[in-house]
């Protein structure tokens, strides 16, 4: 058995609960058999490698553990892994992922080697980094990982010119997209989304999921009391000059400021370590022209909807030396409909 890729799929399960914290799985073996195996699976709960260290008892003495991201150093809302898996007296630590949490960078690792424990990292080094992009992105830059998430005719358009756009994809792929809610600290759209859609912007489709906030970005102060995204106003956050009908709501308000700094600001003052933008051709062209997508999710629908009918993107290119071109993370058929994870490839 692959013990890393064990770990992966135990790390895994904690995909929509474990936010802000990161998804970490460990397995314990002894003897070429597995003897404890957990997962982290909500902020404030023990860590992968203590619900492994229970399983494993008195056989983790002198086992190898298979750990998905380094093992915290630091006391926080509960005791340094490290320290567990030294009192543990395991003989070895293969680790995927290093840490570039500043509390942890390194420090893990220099516990486990201070007591004698042999430590290997770099194992399954990709595969475990797909598991918390956006933590480790805001660990090392304070940048969130940003996804765009776009859906368009084979013709680049997004609604008919009316403004009519229910629906391009099908069940199936709008079923999908409650995934990358779900994975995600916050949802960011404009508010002419907000006024022609009155959207949620919630996960509807699991259970026992940390709802990520929703962010509207509302320069003019035009968002309705109305409004359903303001039924849950303790999860909502708007960035528009101060209104007091918001904040007697208590709606959290961030000022007016460009992409960048709300994105940092996400980040820093609100612990968000993943974003899923879903707006308007407007909003997504402004993220894609200013180099701040991260990962571009686009669902293409099979139909024409017409020349008249609302393109995807609005950059405007005079030259081809302009455009902006993307690598292919994959290609996916959800239901009718194609699903293309792009990296966006800037200069």
């Amino acid at each position: 058995m692959d013990y890393m890729q064990r770990a992966i799929e135990l790390a895994q399960k904690g995909q929509y609960t474990t936010k802000p914290n990161p998804n970490v799985g460990c397995v314990i073996v002894q003897n070429n058999k597995i003897v404890g195996e957990g997962y982290h699976p909500q902020a404030g709960q023990p860590h992968a490698e203590v619900f492994a260290l229970r399983q494993a008892g008195e056989q983790a003495k002198g086992a190898t553990a298979y750990v998905t991201l380094e093992p915290c150093a630091h006391f926080g809302r509960t005791p340094p892994c490290a320290k567990a898996l030294v009192d543990a007296q395991v003989a070895k630590v293969i680790i995927a992922n290093l840490d570039p949490n500043p509390l942890v960078a390194g420090k893990g690792i220099q516990i486990l080697e201070q007591a004698g424990i042999q430590v290997e990292h770099g194992l399954y080094q990709e595969e475990a980094k797909q598991l918390n992009l956006g933590f480790l992105k805001t660990m090392a830059t304070g940048m969130p990982y940003v996804r765009l998430k776009m859906a368009a005719s084979l013709d680049g358009r997004t609604a008919m010119a009316s403004g009519e756009s229910k629906w391009i994809t099908g069940v199936t792929a709008r079923q999908d997209v409650q995934h990358w809610r779900a994975i995600s600290g916050a949802i960011i759209t404009g508010i002419n989304t907000v006024l022609a859609d009155d959207c949620l912007l919630n996960v509807r489709a699991f259970d026992h999921v940390v709802q990520p906030k929703r962010v509207v970005l509302d320069r003019q102060g035009r968002l309705p009391l109305s409004a359903q995204i303001l039924q849950q106003p303790q999860n909502t956050i708007v960035m528009t000059p101060f209104r007091q009908d918001l904040a007697d709501l208590g709606v959290v308000q961030i000022a007016v400021q460009p992409l960048s700094n709300l994105l940092k600001t996400l980040a820093k003052e609100h612990n968000i370590h993943d974003v899923l933008v879903e707006a308007g051709a407007t909003l997504s062209t402004q993220f894609l022209q200013h180099q701040l997508v991260d990962e571009l999710i686009h669902y293409v629908a099979p139909t024409f909807l017409g020349q008249s009918a609302r393109a995807m993107f609005q950059g405007e290119f005079i030259h081809m030396a302009q455009q902006t071109r993307f690598n292919v993370k994959d290609i996916t058929q959800v239901g009718e409909d194609l699903r293309l994870r792009l990296i966006p490839l800037y200069e």
